[in-house]
């Protein structure tokens, strides 16, 4: 946090009461159980928890203050407010007006995890940099990081998520960034949102306070992107794309390496620059040129583009490789699944050598077209020549069911590790992946060869 902040300035602020003495503070906590004396503790609520239940323990811990929506029989002050949930959000805000950092935010149906790892591992080369730390990406996860800025910070990257329309405009609401940038939008956890066009709306939030000095980041390959230029009215709107030369930033001599990591030309207002990654597939192109294009516009120079960009490794769950059983090539893409995502990590499975075998867990969160999104699964791989799908999960039937001879669906994953441990030699290449609710990466626990993990 920049600076100290006081209880009575923040019930101004949040149209608060303030009972007790006013104190001012340094930090603020969510979480008893990591609360540090000095503290500002603030309670949140949920369905299943009432943070306001905890102020004792707050106090116990050295807090300085709580801020609360119930107030307390504790002796500490406390600042009441109707909703810590927007509380914490207003503070957040405080926090970001005082610096000077510039701020990105970014969301998208897929690539935004990564795309804001390789942001940040560009943007870090050139300065000082935040970004989100693990799945921190939702409306309590984006203030919190908005909390962790500091003075010295010159750059914050915040990776934006959503599970229904209104969360992102909350996080934006927060944050006010001053490039936004959107990597697509798909069929992609759909549940929450009732249709492609909610979720292309929802995306599309993250444009609304940019206003005529902010600037939009957009994918021009994307079929919505002309509802974003729309939205993002008089803002500055800078376009990248995987082969449109019309676009601002984009790639050309596209070519993946025997291991499936790709090569390219990023093309840019500046020039052309050669880039390696360690990242497999072609889809990670385009995620670099949309990383790349928005720390460039941030301010970033080519060098620190390509610098940052080669440098980057793998993130953990997303098309990792490991040495598996018997010599056999395991990769990892059990963080997440859609379809589109799906056909993704088919492809790269195809860029390998030997044996081709996906193991495939349920994808959630795909609203009443669920049964025909694993069915398309099933039907990419056979067409794109996957010898072998291996499956579990109920929802995973259809994707079998699709694929045809050389599918086989098993009850629970210890009967899928048996049959996938009995077929591992060093001809095979398994590809393993699912929703994270599949727990796909218990199975890849089970057949990485436990020295190279």
């Amino acid at each position: 946090m920049i600076g100290e902040m006081t209880l009575q300035n923040l019930a101004r602020q949040l149209d608060g009461s303030l009972f007790g003495g006013d104190v001012s503070f340094q930090n603020l906590s969510t979480d008893t159980r990591t609360l540090s004396p000095g503290d500002a503790y603030l309670a949140l609520t949920g369905d299943r928890f009432d943070g306001n239940d905890f102020v004792d323990q707050a106090k116990s811990k050295g807090a300085a203050a709580a801020i609360v929506s119930r107030e307390s029989d504790v002796e500490i002050p406390q600042l009441r407010v109707s909703d810590t949930h927007s509380a914490l959000a207003g503070i957040a805000r405080e926090n970001r007006l005082r610096s000077e950092a510039k701020i990105i935010a970014l969301t998208g149906s897929q690539g935004k995890t990564t795309v804001k790892e390789m942001l940040a591992a560009i943007l870090q080369c050139t300065a000082p940099t935040l970004f989100t730390q693990a799945n921190l990406n939702n409306t309590i996860g984006v203030p919190l990081t908005l909390l962790r800025l500091e003075a010295t910070h010159q750059f914050a990257v915040l990776e934006m998520g959503a599970n229904a329309g209104g969360e992102i405009a909350f996080s934006v609401a927060a944050a006010l960034p001053d490039i936004a940038l959107i990597t697509n939008a798909s069929d992609a956890h759909i549940e929450g949102f009732g249709s492609l066009q909610g979720i292309v709306e929802a995306k599309g939030e993250i444009l609304d306070t940019l206003g005529d000095t902010g600037t939009a980041i957009l994918n021009a390959d994307d079929p919505n992107v002309h509802a974003w230029i729309n939205r993002a009215g008089n803002s500055n709107v800078v376009l990248f794309s995987l082969t449109d030369r019309q676009a601002s930033y984009s790639a050309e001599r596209v070519s993946l390496s025997a291991n499936g990591n790709a090569t390219f030309q990023l093309r840019c207002p500046q020039g052309m620059l050669e880039i390696e990654l360690k990242l497999l597939g072609k889809h990670n192109v385009l995620n670099a040129v949309a990383a790349a294009a928005a720390a460039m516009e941030a301010g970033a120079s080519m060098q620190d583009v390509q610098r940052g960009l080669s440098a980057l490794e793998p993130i953990k769950g997303r098309l990792c490789q490991h040495a598996g059983l018997n010599g056999s090539l395991l990769i990892d893409d059990s963080y997440n699944a859609s379809p589109s995502s799906f056909r993704a990590a088919i492809d790269v499975l195809m860029s390998c050598a030997g044996n081709k075998v996906l193991v495939a867990g349920d994808m959630k969160e795909l609203g009443p077209d669920e049964l025909a999104a694993h069915a398309e699964v099933g039907n990419y791989a056979r067409q794109a020549g996957v010898q072998s799908l291996l499956a579990v999960g109920e929802l995973s039937k259809q994707t079998v069911a699709a694929f045809g001879e050389g599918g086989v669906h098993y009850s629970n994953q210890e009967q899928l590790i048996n049959a996938c441990s009995t077929m591992a030699n060093d001809t095979t290449t398994f590809m393993v992946k699912g929703s994270r609710g599949a727990r796909m990466d218990l199975v890849v626990d089970a057949l990485c060869n436990k020295g190279d993990k």
